[in-house]
């Protein structure tokens, strides 16, 4: 389906109105003309984009302001942004090939941090042996903040049971989670206790609860220094500066947006929470149906959800996501309706 204006909480079809409960949206913010005053206020004075290195003679002042705001938001030594959450990903990962041994990976985890000959994390429902040895080396252990088809962070204790003698750096992609949950929206990565011989890192994209296209990595001072002399670093375009800008200028709004979006996800989990084959949290904007059908299902009640084939899934995710600009008579269609097919296919 092919549309010419960006949805909201609505999508027109064909000159038919559909509930949108899909995209990432997931502070609505993209859409808000108070969200877009801000935008194209800053664009004229930083221009619609940077054409130069971050390397260059010439620096913008908003990338250092910017940059230590998030540093302080993500609890972070330090922090650099870029162009994309994508780019974050990759970028951190081409830091980390040359300084770590063995990477290994979480279920499902995104292609942008998932590096080529990654071992799983654990094998045989048992935590990898390679954790467990008592050579001294360096690994790298990735994961999604939120991973495909879940509504919760992964459980960490298992950092605990790896071997001592192992440097560990743990990547964290954050983009479902940044913006959306941990302390005023500063994603689940500041509850995650480590030990001293753990370095976490942080990436993220600002598309999705931000409304920005960029990307931001985190982490100590030592790391973000070597992502700055990373060629991939030198040779590209940042962050567009506008949209840093508007960033900071939009907190106030981020927080009011949050508290609507946190109602919203208690509304709803609190309506759905009993029914069958449900995968739902009461703080996370995200849930899933057990049904292969119900995106079509959903369709037919005039109903559009998020349903295509994830890099990392064998299945079509079907994907029911709220944001803070749903009504609660929209809500409450949703709830409605998928009571009803519930119902019906029971």
């Amino acid at each position: 389906m092919q549309i010419d204006k960006a949805p909201d909480t609505t999508v027109l079809i064909n000159n038919i109105a559909y509930l949108y409960f899909s995209g990432t949206s997931y502070l609505g913010v993209a859409t808000l003309p108070e969200f877009q005053e801000i935008i194209f206020g800053n664009i004229k004075n930083w221009g619609s984009s940077f054409g130069s290195s971050r390397n260059a003679n010439i620096k913008l002042s908003v990338y250092k302001k910017a940059e230590d705001f998030l540093s302080n938001f993500l609890k972070s030594e330090d922090c650099v942004t870029v162009s994309s959450g994508t780019f974050s990903g990759l970028l951190a990962i081409s830091t980390l090939e040359k300084m770590v041994d063995t990477f290994f990976y979480m279920p499902k985890t995104h292609p942008a941090i998932l590096p080529k000959k990654a071992k799983p994390v654990f094998k045989n429902n048992r935590l990898h042996s390679l954790l467990q040895n008592s050579k001294k080396e360096t690994l790298c252990i990735v994961v999604d903040g939120i991973a495909a088809l879940e509504t919760t962070p992964f459980n960490f204790d298992f950092l605990h049971k790896i071997s001592s003698d192992k440097k560990i750096f743990l990547v964290i992609d954050e983009s479902h989670s940044l913006g959306v949950l941990g302390e005023n929206g500063s994603g689940i990565s500041t509850k995650i206790k480590v030990s001293d011989q753990i370095e976490m890192i942080r990436v993220s994209s600002f598309t999705k609860a931000f409304g920005l296209n960029g990307g931001v990595i985190a982490g100590s001072k030592k790391f973000i220094n070597f992502i700055k002399h990373n060629p991939l670093f030198i040779g590209s375009a940042p962050m567009n500066p506008a949209f840093l800008q508007s960033f900071l200028d939009a907190q106030e709004l981020y927080y009011n947006q949050l508290k609507k979006l946190q109602y919203n996800c208690k509304y709803v989990y609190d309506a759905l929470k009993d029914l069958e084959n449900i995968t739902i949290s009461e703080n996370y904007p995200v849930f899933f149906i057990d049904n292969e059908y119900i995106a079509d299902e959903l369709l037919l009640h005039h109903i559009i959800i998020t349903s295509f084939y994830y890099p990392t899934s064998s299945k079509k995710i079907n994907r029911i996501v709220l944001n803070a600009n749903h009504t609660t008579p929209q809500l409450n269609f949703l709830i409605k309706s998928l009571k009803n097919l519930s119902a019906k296919n029971n």
